[in-house]
């Protein structure tokens, strides 16, 4: 045999040998004869017994805020209308040219008469003859020289010839074809000479006051929003508009399973126009909620988005909370108490329950909480122009009853004249000692 074969085998039978000793030689793994609860325990014992982590917190108040539902949208003017004639006959005059406003009952095309004069003549003396034969035929029967039968005959022809002058009259009248409501004249559809039928248009009008901004809402929107809501909307031209809410579908469109919404804005000199792309903001619920970054989420063992906070022993808590929007510096989430203190260094390396050192940051104001719709808080005037609404929205800054400064300026002043800088932090109410007398905690970003 070969000397490389036998060096080989040799390998191979020590090999086998090395791993061998390691399934005799090895005792059994305690860890793995513990329960759950066990190892649970031992974590937590070996916690107690480690020195303190040092993480940074922060002191944070709920502040009001709105989420929005966003959708993309357009406008919509309430109605289109074919205005048709109703009798034939040949135009003679088309006073109204495009882009014309009209009001309800203004003429928008006019029809020959033809012989409708001397029908409606013929019609007006049927009736006075019918009329007069019936009273005679009353005072006959008064002195017992008339039937029942003529009475009836002479009732019936004069019923007859009234319903004949009625019918003129209403053919006369068709002869001027009227606008139904106030609008705008999209499209003419004859000229001056055409002979028309009934059913032919004469012009097609607008209805633009109220201008409605339309989009599709999502199904996890849909139960969130009411009629009569207010709304706000951005047009692809610029303009910023405020309206309420008109009208929510109650089925699904079959092919994207979203909702029509409809948003009605006044335009009383129509200067808004109908097709025009719109980005709009629905409010669709208000709670209180915190400022934070979402770099401070986290996961629990079921999966669950949460923060860590600390309670009044500096110890961790896990709190599962939700987004209930976001902005540029953030997020505002809800699920948390009022007031907690929020860890914002460190919570990557603490888990529920354990105690720890805490350094305290300064507080600061929360950020310009609903800058991003103060710009959609505008009204359009009759006159075109749009101005500012008087009073700022819930959660927007402005309001008497939010922060004295200006939200985003860094500082806050308290209604007791205290600055954040009076506030020891290290020592804030339910942070492991007692504040100062005097001070209180005050909403933190």
């Amino acid at each position: 045999m070969r000397k490389t074969y036998i060096t080989a085998i040799a390998i191979a039978v020590a090999t086998v040998i090395w791993l061998a000793s390691g399934q005799f030689g090895a005792g059994p793994d305690e860890s793995t004869q513990l329960t759950i609860d066990e190892r649970n325990e031992r974590a937590a014992a070996a916690v107690e017994d480690r020195a303190p982590s040092r993480v940074r917190a922060r002191v944070t108040t709920a502040v009001q805020q709105t989420a929005y539902a966003r959708v993309r949208g357009r406008t919509e003017n309430k109605r289109t209308v074919d205005v048709r004639a109703e009798t034939v006959g040949r135009v003679v005059d088309r006073p109204v040219e495009l882009g014309d406003p009209v009001t309800t009952g203004d003429v928008l095309c006019r029809l020959s008469m033809d012989d409708r004069g001397a029908r409606l003549a013929e019609a007006q003396a049927a009736v006075r003859q019918a009329y007069i034969e019936y009273r005679g035929s009353q005072r006959l029967q008064a002195e017992g020289l008339q039937s029942e039968t003529a009475i009836a005959t002479a009732r019936a022809r004069l019923a007859a010839s009234s319903a004949r002058l009625k019918s003129t009259e209403l053919d006369i009248a068709r002869t001027r074809v009227r606008a139904p409501f106030d609008g705008v004249v999209e499209v003419t559809h004859v000229e001056v000479g055409d002979y028309v039928q009934p059913g032919a248009g004469c012009v097609t009008l607008v209805d633009l006051d109220p201008m409605l901004l339309v989009g599709q809402l999502m199904e996890k929107d849909i139960a969130r929003i009411r009629v009569g809501e207010q709304a706000f909307g951005e047009l692809a031209t610029g303009e910023r508009l405020t309206g309420s809410i008109g009208f929510i579908g109650q089925q699904a469109d079959p092919a994207t399973r979203t909702y029509r919404v409809e948003v009605e804005v006044p335009n009383p000199d129509y200067a808004l126009r109908s097709g025009i792309t719109t980005d709009l903001m629905i409010a669709a619920e208000t709670a209180p909620a915190h400022h934070v970054s979402p770099a401070l989420f986290g996961l629990d063992d079921a999966g669950a988005v949460g923060v860590r906070t600390l309670d009044a022993d500096n110890r961790v808590e896990f709190n599962r909370v939700t987004i209930l929007r976001d902005d540029a510096e953030g997020v505002w989430i809800t699920g948390l108490p009022d007031v907690a203190t929020l860890i914002t260094v460190g919570h990557e390396f603490v888990v529920p329950g354990e105690r720890v050192d805490v350094d305290f940051e300064p507080t600061r104001a929360p950020p310009g909480a609903g800058d991003d719709l103060r710009a959609f808080a505008t009204t359009v005037r009759p006159d075109g122009a749009t101005a500012a609404d008087p009073e700022p929205l819930p959660g927007m800054p402005g309001r008497q009853e939010d922060a004295a400064t200006s939200p985003g300026s860094g500082s806050q002043v308290e209604p007791g004249g205290e600055s954040p800088a009076a506030v020891a932090p290290a020592t804030a109410p339910g942070l492991g000692g007692d504040a100062p007398a005097g001070t209180r905690p005050v909403h933190a970003s």
